[in-house]
């Protein structure tokens, strides 16, 4: 049996709650739009994006000044200006900025991550929320069926079968239940505050949703697309990355040619010539030939593919037992719903009529009246460790299905 939440307590001003009902679907979307979120996650990629720029642009030119006394004679001069480009002949500047466009793919995936991980505690808040309403609502409703007791007592007292005792005890079972009233509009008012601060909402939301989550997706349907979740994404770019720096390390060997050309101007004192003067250097790459860039990209791409391998075995394993667990306490919760707090009105029915025939005392009356509450409180507690283990499976599966 499910049942919709959709509660508006008493001891909240009626003003608060005059507002459409938030569902879980737009709390998600609440906090995945807010700004802060979305510059976090922007600032992330650029930041990435800024080391594809880099690996790509050219090095500058060096313009260059020189001015010489030829056989030391300060009447003979010599002035060269030369403008010098370094060029990659190899192909490193290209596997460079590939590679660091791998890593943005990859924080964009880490973003994604994020963004699934948000929507689960958001979703978990909210739910909270469903089960401490919820929960008060059963909790006034057994500290209302009081004034049925007390009806009872009165008029057995009236009638001088009920004793001093009867009334005290009475009075004391009603402190109890406004003591824990108290409590869980306290654990309530925590709950709320945590929801509004994921979402942002502008006011406290009544909440309209679903405690018992519905059946989960299959897990093998889930696990052949296991491949697509954001985090193991984001590992697949990182190996990929490092793959390519070790490609352009690899490269190492073929040095940069740095290119100059000119105007010359020679001054002897009676004439002046002019000509162009060229420059080549090249570096020999004789100690390093990037060696250690290679070592590194190797390291890089084995740690991510082990993490990968590792993270991939351990969701496989983690899905299966989520996913039997979902199942399992959702066929409980239904099941212990639909016999033990369906039984619930019988039995009071039989303690209420047990006590007025002077066949019972009032502590087997509260004693049922408590176990009525016990009751109702298991289902909703096994209705929230169902939709707890709902949330958890659907973040594995990298998604935000409810």
């Amino acid at each position: 049996m499910r049942f919709t939440l959709s509660v508006c307590l008493l001891a909240l001003p009626l003003a608060v709650w005059a507002q459409t009902p938030l569902t879980e679907a737009e709390a998600v979307r609440l906090g995945l739009t807010r700004a802060d979120f979305a510059d976090l996650e922007r600032g992330a990629v650029q930041a990435a994006e800024a080391d594809v720029l880099a690996a790509g642009l050219f090095p500058n030119p060096t313009l260059s000044y020189s001015r010489e006394s030829v056989d030391g004679s300060l009447d003979t001069v010599e002035q060269t200006w030369m403008l010098e480009q370094a060029f990659d002949i190899s192909g490193r500047r290209g596997l460079h900025r590939e590679a660091a466009s791998r890593r943005v793919a990859a924080v964009t995936a880490g973003n994604a991550t994020r963004q699934l991980q948000m929507a689960a505690e958001i979703r978990r808040s909210f739910h909270e929320v469903l089960f401490r309403q919820e929960t008060i609502r059963v909790t006034e409703t057994w500290a209302q069926r009081f004034a049925r007791v007390e009806g009872m007592v009165g008029k057995l007292a009236r009638a001088g079968e009920a004793s001093g005792y009867d009334r005290r005890r009475l009075a004391r079972e009603r402190q109890t239940a406004e003591a824990r009233l108290a409590a869980e509009r306290a654990e309530l008012d925590r709950s709320l505050a945590h929801l509004v601060a994921l979402t942002g909402a502008p006011e406290v939301p009544l909440l309209k949703g679903e405690l018992l989550p519905s059946a989960p997706v299959p897990v093998e349907t889930v696990l052949t697309s296991l491949d697509q979740r954001p985090d193991l994404q984001a590992l697949s770019r990182r190996a990929e990355a490092a793959d390519l720096e070790g490609r352009a390390a690899k490269r190492g060997g073929i040095p940069e040619v740095t290119v100059g050309v000119g105007p010359k101007y020679v001054d002897n004192g009676i004439t002046q010539d002019n000509g162009v003067a060229l420059s080549l250097s090249v570096p020999l790459p004789v100690f390093d030939r990037q060696q250690a860039g290679q070592q590194r990209a190797v390291a890089e791409a084995l740690q991510a593919r082990a993490e990968y391998r590792l993270a991939k075995s351990r969701a496989e394993g983690d899905l299966r037992g989520l996913n039997r667990q979902a199942e399992g306490l959702r066929a409980t919760a239904i099941d212990y719903r639909s016999r033990a707090v369906a039984a619930s009105p019988e039995l009071l029915r039989i303690a209420e009529t047990a006590y007025q025939g002077g066949e019972s005392s009032l502590l087997e009356l509260l004693d049922a009246y408590r176990n009525t509450l016990e009751t109702e409180t298991t289902a909703l507690e096994l209705e929230k460790r169902a939709r707890d283990a709902r949330i958890e499976y659907d973040l594995l599966t990298g998604s935000v299905d409810q």
